[in-house]
């Protein structure tokens, strides 16, 4: 390629880093930082134009990592009660919004698709505000029109425990994501609130049963933003052929992640994995469904990435290995960024 393309991201957890110390090592967003992976210097030099940045409620304790015959297993974590979900997530939009108030115009918080428009038109970072998993909602979402004003534009069900609207999928190798019930009573109602009001389903840590529930009901384009191709990789966090051809049929996009455990096709969580891991992934998504349908859910500050990709001034060499392996300058746009771009700007619509 002559120059690498824009990046639009479907997931990271940066704010994460910024909001909790212990996590971010104290580091600013706006200097270049031997931690993380995003900060806004390395993003510009990246051609990192934006992406879903995920607002994530941490449980307590640490995940239990039982070793089985032939893979881990790691059990499902303990649900998260809404009030203190609520408190964390409020907490990560305030300080969002003072990280765009500081960045004197060099960060945005995208609220529609003028913003998102905008945003790509010119260098400020395109920031979606994102929840990772439900949990702050409340369950008769009645908080969720505020949840809207505060800038949220998209909502994943579950994280990998369950809440008032579905189960997530726990961590386990090698297993299908077929696993646990589907959406609760609530949870069909929260997929019908989300469409009227065009906020994005992230079906992400959803089990099989949950997503084909949402497939059911959403208008919506369907979006997973972060995950990999089941037949590459045989975690309950990948998705199968029969999942990837419902995202299709819906036009909607899955995010290839460069999570380590979820590229590899012995899910080891080892950082010495080849790039090329992560375009099979991509290349087997684009053969079975479509080029238009997969794009880039990096999970940036939130999983072990590839050393070959180190952080995200690591993506133009990602770009130059999709090149390499037959892809054209207009499908790794389509890649890179255009698929997300579309999916938001349908859903928001």
């Amino acid at each position: 390629m002559t120059h690498p393309p824009r990046v639009f991201d479907g997931h990271n957890d940066t704010l994460l880093h910024l909001h909790f110390p212990e996590r971010g090592k104290g580091r600013s967003f706006f200097e270049v930082s031997e931690h993380g992976h995003i900060d806004l210097p390395r993003a510009r030099a990246a051609n990192y134009a934006g992406g879903l940045f995920a607002i994530f409620v941490p449980g307590d304790g640490t995940a239990e990592i039982i070793e089985t015959a032939d893979g881990y297993e790691v059990p499902l974590a303990d649900a998260i009660d809404t009030g203190s979900a609520k408190r964390v997530t409020y907490d990560v939009l305030e300080r969002l919004y003072r990280l765009e108030t500081e960045a004197d115009g060099a960060i945005r918080v995208v609220r529609t698709n003028a913003d998102l428009t905008a945003c790509l038109a010119d260098d400020t970072l395109a920031v979606v505000a994102h929840l990772e998993g439900a949990e702050a909602v409340e369950p008769d979402l009645s908080n969720l029109d505020f949840l809207y004003a505060a800038g949220v534009r998209s909502i994943g069900l579950t994280w990998s425990r369950p809440n008032a609207f579905g189960h997530g999928v726990p961590y386990q190798y090698p297993h299908s994501p077929d696993i646990g019930p589907g959406l609760t009573d609530a949870g069909r109602d929260l997929v019908r609130a989300c469409n009227d009001r065009g906020i994005v389903l992230d079906l992400a840590h959803l089990n099989e049963t949950g997503f084909f529930d949402v497939a059911a009901l959403s208008d919506d384009p369907l979006v997973v933003s972060h995950t990999g191709a089941y037949a590459l990789n045989e975690t309950t966090r990948s998705l199968t052929d029969e999942q990837l051809d419902t995202v299709e049929k819906s036009d909607g996009v899955v995010g290839i992640t460069f999570c380590v455990t979820n590229i590899r096709a012995d899910a080891d969580n080892n950082p010495d994995t080849s790039i090329s891991t992560f375009v099979d992934h991509i290349e087997y998504v684009a053969a079975r469904i479509g080029v238009e349908h997969v794009a880039i859910g990096t999970d940036f500050d939130g999983a072990t990435v590839p050393d070959t990709v180190g952080d995200v001034t690591g993506m133009p060499a990602v770009f130059a290995a999709l090149g390499e392996r037959g892809f054209s300058e207009e499908a790794i746009r389509k890649i890179a960024s255009e698929n997300w771009v579309r999916v938001l700007e349908e859903t928001w619509t």
